[in-house]
């Protein structure tokens, strides 16, 4: 210590840590540049250095210690975010949107296999990730499939070239995340999250939070005096892996599906593709994103008919980024939500329970299970089971919420295979079937008005037949395998109309 630095403090019986009450310590101006000072120094020479700086200075020396780390870390911030990331100039010209969302589409169609409402949802995502400074609220990118080796890495990597600072990682810990946000402000790309994150209520707590503006912080104890720190956890974030995540991260999350490809399909190699691919387009997105970022954050879509408030919330950003684009996009990517998203589209209870007795009758067994419910369900062509679930087949799920209103449940049941796997007995639905249908073998009777057909010509009568009905209330019920059943009126309608 230099003699004019010693003059500032007293030492009482050269023991460290004592300071004379009477001491006067360095003003401001020289504590903020001796800590710059402290700062330049290797490891060896600051912790020869600490203790007299810190009576130096009158300061404990852990909080020293917290000063001098904040200053090593400003210049070494701007040089490592500059050596982790290759963040490129912006495009020199202005871009057009639409076109621009267009490409990104083609980029990704040319090396994954997905439908169009992926795509495109996947395009759009990828722009959001370079705006988050005007939005509130940014969902999670769920990159899934149902197997291995349908594309779920290329697809995260093709996202990555385009997006903003992109750092991918095949595990993380709960204290990376906050940590590499609130240093970098990075896009996260996770990868293999079947393999951790389900388990993982740390982590997924942490994601979660990072769904809203407002909420993306968490709290943690720092340095030796464990003083409460908060760190930023608002930043874009992508998730891939096989199956479904926990339902708090589906919740806030776009659901982007992979699917195996075919033989006879082809997609180009990510890992063969030139540099100048993504570069030119990564280059025309920061520029667009700059040009219209206010825009952008003062666009408020309207909303899509047939999502929830959450999803709802979670196609905001993306449908704000194609309205401002235009072209075709404000619709393609209310197309890709409703795809992705929508709730399917609510079909009458009592066409189940019909589909399901024609196939109690076209088995001739009395218990059927799920499974073989859903495949029946499935196969009519008519029906709408077979893309009840967003495209999908109807689940066993669905149909066992749906048979729940009729307080009808699946129970074990045993087959002459001797399987006991769940499943419905006829009897269950006997009640439901006298309420809600008609029976199968009874035509219509004239006693019941037929209803007007809601293309008809003319509206102004009310056809009715004045026969009383013919069937005796305490008449047997017919046998579902007889060839005749029931008793017809004399004036049957000519055909039966389905109601």
């Amino acid at each position: 210590m230099t003699a004019d630095r010693a003059a500032l403090c007293v030492f009482r019986d050269n023991r460290p840590g004592q300071v004379d009450p009477e001491t006067t310590y360095a003003q401001p101006d020289t504590t903020a540049e001796r800590i710059a000072e402290l700062a330049q120094l290797g490891p060896v020479d600051y912790e020869r250095q600490r203790t007299d700086a810190a009576l130096e200075l009158g300061l404990r020396a852990s909080v020293l210690d917290d000063q001098v780390g904040a200053q090593r870390k400003k210049p070494d911030q701007v040089e490592s975010a500059a050596a982790m990331f290759d963040e490129p100039a912006a495009w020199p010209h202005p871009v057009d949107g639409a076109r621009l969302l267009t490409e990104i589409a083609g980029t990704f169609s040319r090396f994954v296999v997905a439908d169009l409402p992926t795509i495109h949802a996947a395009a759009l995502w990828t722009v959001h990730t370079h705006l988050l400074d005007v939005l509130t609220v940014s969902p999670i990118a769920h990159i899934s499939a149902p197997e291995k080796r349908c594309g779920k890495t290329v697809m995260l990597s093709c996202v990555g070239k385009l997006a903003h600072r992109p750092l991918q990682a095949s595990s993380i810990s709960p204290a990376a995340v906050f940590r590499a946000v609130e240093k970098w402000r990075p896009t996260l790309l996770i990868d293999e999250a079947d393999s951790f994150l389900r388990d993982n209520e740390p982590l997924r707590g942490i994601l979660n939070s990072g769904h809203t503006r407002d909420s993306a912080f968490v709290i943690r104890c720092e340095g030796d005096d464990f003083e409460p720190q908060r760190f930023s956890t608002w930043a874009g974030k992508a998730i891939s892996g096989i199956g479904r995540i926990a339902d708090t991260l589906e919740d806030r999350a776009i659901p982007l599906r992979m699917r195996r490809k075919l033989q006879g399909e082809r997609v180009e190699s990510l890992r063969r593709a030139p540099p100048e691919t993504f570069g030119i387009v990564r280059a025309q997105i920061i520029r667009w994103t700059a040009d219209n970022a206010e825009r952008i954050g003062r666009t408020l879509p309207a909303s899509v008919p047939g999502l929830n408030d959450r999803a709802q919330d979670n196609f905001e950003p993306l449908l704000a980024i194609a309205e401002v684009a235009g072209g075709d996009w404000p619709k393609l990517a209310r197309d890709a939500a409703m795809a992705l998203c929508g709730q399917p589209t609510d079909a009458p209870a009592d066409e189940l329970l019909a589909a399901i007795r024609e196939a109690f009758d076209a088995r001739g067994v009395d218990r059927i299970a799920s499974a073989d419910v859903v495949e029946a369900l499935a196969a009519d062509a008519e029906g709408p089971w077979a893309t009840w679930n967003r495209g999908k087949p109807i689940t066993p799920r669905q149909v066992a919420r749906k048979l729940g209103e009729f307080g009808i449940s699946p129970v074990n049941i045993r087959l002459p295979s001797g399987a006991t796997p769940k499943g419905y007995h006829r009897h269950a639905f006997e009640d439901a079937w006298s309420r809600y249908l008609a029976s199968p073998d009874t035509p219509l009777l004239s006693a019941t008005p037929p209803q007007r057909r809601q293309d008809a010509g003319s509206s102004g009568f009310d056809i009715r037949h004045t026969v009383p009905p013919v069937a005796d209330e305490k008449a047997p019920k017919p046998k579902h395998d007889a060839a005749c059943g029931g008793v017809a009126d004399r004036n049957p309608l000519p055909a039966r109309v389905r109601l």
